[in-house]
């Protein structure tokens, strides 16, 4: 998930309008202290926990379906002939297949419901970034973590020389942030 708040976040530069003559503000916005206070991440977390789960659950159904055959194949196997050892052999490599792509599918299906829940809460922060950076004047906001110059894709910055709004677009979300 942060790995695709990184990536959704990662332009570091939002050009918001044009300012007044030589009056050129830049500000910061650290993203990840904010979205996971939002009420729609915290329900969007919950949905996909249980998405997860129902996945897992699944999976774990497959896996002792398997393993049920595999111990009685073991088992059993000295006193199959060879035409049934075969038929049985071949029956477990394809449980075994079908195990393997259920799990690929299980994560991409994940991943597929992570993006889709995790879209209009990322659009409602950035049009709340937007709207502090339109209000407050500002020609750029980077995005930033922690102050790390390189969450936001530069090689540097100087974070005191950057207003941090931060506390502005939580506030404009209604999020409470810790300090």
């Amino acid at each position: 998930m942060k790995k695709f708040v990184k990536l959704t976040l990662a332009v570091a530069l939002l050009f918001i309008g044009a300012s007044a003559a030589n009056a050129q503000q830049f500000g910061r916005v650290d993203l990840t202290a904010i979205i996971p206070n939002m009420p729609e991440y915290q329900e969007a977390d919950k949905n996909l926990a249980e998405y997860g789960k129902d996945l897992q659950d699944q999976l774990e159904q497959m896996q002792v379906e398997f393993n049920q055959k595999l111990a009685d194949y073991q088992k059993n196997a000295n006193t199959y002939s060879d035409a049934i050892r075969q038929t049985k052999e071949s029956e477990l490599q394809q449980l075994d297949q079908r195990l393997r792509e259920f799990q690929q599918i299980a994560y991409q299906d994940l991943q597929k419901k992570q993006n889709e829940l995790m879209a209009p809460i990322i659009e409602k922060a950035n049009n709340a970034v937007n709207a502090v950076a339109k209000e407050g004047g500002y020609i750029a906001i980077f995005n930033t973590e922690g102050d790390m110059a390189a969450s936001a894709g530069l090689a540097y910055f100087d974070p005191e020389q950057l207003t941090n709004i931060t506390e502005a677009v939580a506030k404009k979300l209604g999020v409470e942030i810790a300090k």
